[in-house]
């Protein structure tokens, strides 16, 4: 197979696992705005991690040699940082809506080129610098302080996506050291510990249909993931990464015609600047590869 086609595939499978991660999200609102948000991360927790094991499972080795570490600490906490983000994020999603928390969260691969020089020790360019800059002022755009009230809540997706992009650094950080497969193996056990200790204090009871709904939760969680995993073997992330925003478009169709939001003016154009800076720094990133 060519790099080409390879390409192809890998952008494919980021446009599928986009898709999947939006239909989770669509999901996680609607178990979220009639469940605690903790229950249901934590049932969507024991899910993932049954699928890692099971994927360590399958892999020379099996789970011992997946679990081998030289830095649990380190893979402890990104795991728990990802845990907490999710709770973070479905939490803004009950208070802002699909459209508007993904419009925020977009920032979190500016934030990812912020901090990639104090965590990791990257030099970061001008170029890239103003890029940042210019994706904080889409963040303005769409949160409009001094123009009009100030919505706190829109602080919830703010902060998942710093969140999201400590996450990510600390994950190009384990990877010095570590495979893949410990990294995945790591998010998912030390993700469903912590939820298990936090979410076992707010179990409410479910429906049957609310259950079905579980279920698809889960399916549609591993299912995302496996897909990204697969994305990331067939072609480079700096070829595929930039569709990644295709998130936005999918949560927020989802959000208009499931659960009849909006979009405001100024979140559209927001989002436009965010967007654009997000894929100038990508492609910065890329050149200078």
């Amino acid at each position: 197979m060519t790099q080409s086609s390879n390409t192809r595939l890998g952008v494919a499978l980021m446009l599928a696992t986009t898709f999947v991660f939006a239909l989770q999200d669509g999901i996680s609102r609607h178990l979220a705005d009639a469940y605690n948000v903790y229950m249901v991360v934590m049932i969507r927790y024991w899910f993932f991690a049954a699928f890692v094991i099971a994927v360590a499972a399958r892999q020379a080795g099996g789970v011992r040699v997946a679990a081998q570490t030289r830095q649990p600490g380190l893979q402890a906490a990104r795991g728990v940082l990802l845990a907490l983000e999710v709770c973070v994020m479905v939490t803004g999603f009950t208070l802002l809506g699909l459209v508007e928390s993904h419009a925020v969260f977009a920032c979190y691969p500016l934030l990812v080129a912020a901090l990639s020089g104090p965590v990791l020790g990257e030099a970061v360019g001008w170029r890239r610098w103003a890029a940042i800059g210019v994706g904080f002022v889409g963040v303005m755009i769409i949160l409009q302080p001094g123009v009009s009230v100030f919505n706190p809540y829109a602080i919830v997706p703010l902060a998942a996506a710093f969140m999201f992009a400590l996450y990510g650094l600390l994950t190009r950080y384990a990877a010095r050291q570590d495979s893949t497969a410990t990294s995945f193996f790591w998010t998912g056990t030390a993700g469903a510990a912590t939820m298990s200790v936090i979410g076992i204090w707010f179990w409410e009871p479910m429906s049957g249909g609310d259950w079905a709904w579980m279920a698809l939760l889960c399916v549609t969680g591993a299912a995302g993931h496996w897909l990204l995993i697969r994305c990331y073997e067939v072609a480079e992330a700096s070829a595929v990464q930039p569709f990644a925003y295709f998130q936005l478009v999918f949560a927020a169709a989802i959000g208009i015609s499931v659960f009849g939001e909006s979009i405001r003016p100024n979140v559209a154009l927001g989002v436009v600047v965010i967007v654009s800076a997000g894929l100038f720094t990508l492609w910065r990133e890329r050149q200078q590869r």
